[in-house]
């Protein structure tokens, strides 16, 4: 591969395995995701997605292989230093948070708060307030662009699933990441909010973000995503553009033997 192709990737996926009891979640899975796409991540239930997701984020720590991001080997790496190096995740059932508004909540997101650090306060009490002043700004603005900010006093724990991805993708935004994975998320969406989601989504890839997505919903991700990746037992069966990805019938057989 050459340099101007490395330069593209922003992850890359390499001979990743994992097993649990002695049976293989990810089976020697390989696969880039290139700069500026959205990517789809498909496969049968028990295909192995969320394990692959749970492994390139540093939920879990991988049996081999290796993941990058941005040519940075990040493998094993904690979940708060894979966002550091510019890769934030978004889970299928969003956190609600206990006693917070939608506000309060979004200021969870961003990551490097000068205030989190204990002797920051000490040291220099200006610089926190001054950059919780910046977030609360950031996450006003990004409300308004995902024409939520009417939801920003209300309880989190009040508003409908549905709006709750909507903050949860804002929420990411505010630690601008380069890629973002999106695990399900349309998933128990009214179809008004699932078209919502899919406008912001590539509203946002417009802008500059990389996706890669797991999603059940075909008709969303046919729609959305390209290229798409399609796992089965835990490898990746093939890869390409939604059209042939459809018409492939090694997809059509493991989907018809998976059940999903």
């Amino acid at each position: 591969m050459s340099d101007a192709d490395t330069e593209n990737v922003v992850l890359r996926v390499d001979d990743l395995q994992k097993s649990f009891g002695g049976l293989a979640a990810t089976d020697h899975a390989t696969f880039d995701v290139e700069r500026g796409t959205i990517t789809g991540l498909i496969g049968p239930n028990g295909a192995g997605k969320s394990t692959i997701f749970n492994l390139i984020s540093g939920f879990y720590e991988p049996d081999g292989g290796t993941v990058e991001v941005n040519g940075t080997d990040v493998t094993g790496m904690e979940p708060y230093e894979v966002a550091e190096r510019g890769l934030v995740r978004t889970f299928q059932t969003p956190r609600k948070l206990e006693g917070m508004t939608v506000r309060e909540a979004m200021l969870v997101g961003p990551r490097k708060q000068p205030g989190e650090s204990f002797l920051t306060l000490f040291t220099s009490p200006g610089t926190a307030a001054e950059s919780e002043s910046a977030n609360l700004a950031e996450a006003e603005r990004i409300l308004a662009e995902f024409e939520i900010d009417h939801l920003a006093t209300q309880p989190a724990t009040d508003i409908s699933g549905g709006q709750m991805k909507l903050v949860e993708l804002a929420r990411a935004m505010l630690a601008e990441p380069e890629v973002l994975l999106l695990d399900e998320p349309v998933a128990g969406v009214n179809p008004t909010l699932a078209k919502k989601l899919k406008e912001q989504i590539r509203r946002l890839n417009e802008q500059g973000t990389t996706f890669l997505l797991i999603e059940h919903d075909m008709e969303f991700v046919m729609d959305l995503a390209d290229p798409i990746v399609v796992l089965d037992q835990g490898h990746v069966l093939t890869e390409g553009p939604p059209h042939s990805v459809r018409n492939d019938q090694r997809v059509i057989d493991a989907y018809l033997g998976g059940g999903a």
